[in-house]
């Protein structure tokens, strides 16, 4: 899955995929996660977010089923 650079403290690259709505982001840190089912609005609403850590800890993070990449 392609990543693009995002401005983020701790998000380094986010990805998507919306054959099969997979959020995949990378952090900082070094390690990446698959988020599934994820809507192509809430791809857009994040990559739209003055916060992207907010937006993920309030709205992807416990909502979705993920897996470590």
């Amino acid at each position: 899955m392609n990543r693009i650079p995002v401005t983020s403290s701790n998000i380094a690259e986010v990805g998507y995929d919306p054959a099969t709505m997979t959020l995949e982001i990378a952090f900082n840190d070094g390690s990446a996660y698959q988020y599934f089912d994820v809507p192509e609005t809430v791809h857009q609403q994040f990559m739209g977010a003055n916060s992207k850590g907010k937006f993920l800890h309030g709205n992807i993070k416990n909502n979705y089923r993920y897996t470590k990449v």
